[in-house]
């Protein structure tokens, strides 16, 4: 197992320099592994921890390195609430854990950071050194998806037969016998956007129209 330390210096590898996000996404991936009862980070091969981030940016890589849990071996997923806070869930067991800071961590992080000269370099510190219970609060959630069904089976692919654009890893919506993608289902998060149609054109289609 990794020290504190150590991860710490992983996590600010990525962004050369080390913030209290970081600081409380790494341990809250350790906290994490003590709850489950899991080794962590887990090794290269193994994807049993999956990893919910309620937010992007430096805390995620924080628990990305603590847990190795990552976007690219599907075992790391954000649901972007703005939310620094994560969700683990043991795919083995199905025992699922949300994680959050304490209202008042920010506040009590300079009692253990007397020396710092700031509010920031209190949470950097702080955040470091504080009692596990001080700085974090743990909720027991169930997934309202099947874990099978988040993870899917990798590989599997389809094709939207509306737009005809490829849909992996099972996430097509199927109507009425109809496979569709999520934006063509009307679930997209864009909208497209048509180019402007040229004066002529415009014209031609009027005077049809008349």
């Amino acid at each position: 197992m990794k020290s504190l330390y150590e991860l710490l210096q992983e996590s600010s590898a990525l962004h050369r320099h080390l913030c209290p996000r970081q600081v409380l996404g790494v341990r809250m991936g350790i906290l994490a592994g003590d709850v489950l009862g899991l080794e962590l980070p887990q090794a290269p091969d193994a994807k049993r921890l999956l990893s919910i981030v309620e937010t992007d940016g430096c805390f995620s890589d924080g628990v990305a390195v603590a847990a190795n849990c990552w976007v690219g071996r599907r075992t790391l997923r954000v649901e972007d609430y703005g939310k620094v806070a994560a969700t683990f869930v043991d795919t083995h067991t199905g025992q699922a854990i949300r994680i959050v800071p304490r209202g008042e961590a920010r506040r009590l992080a300079r009692e253990f950071a007397t020396e710092a000269r700031n509010k920031w370099e209190a949470m950097l510190l702080g955040y470091q050194r504080m009692p596990t219970a001080d700085l974090f609060a743990i909720q027991a959630v169930q997934l309202k998806t099947p874990i099978a069904k988040i993870i899917s089976h990798a590989g599997v692919k389809t094709t939207c037969d509306v737009c005809g654009e490829e849909v992996l890893n099972e996430r097509e919506i199927v109507s009425e016998d109809t496979r569709l993608c999520r934006a063509c289902a009307g679930q997209a998060y864009y909208q497209l956007v048509l180019p402007a149609m040229p004066a002529a054109v415009r014209l031609s289609i009027l005077t049809e129209a008349v």
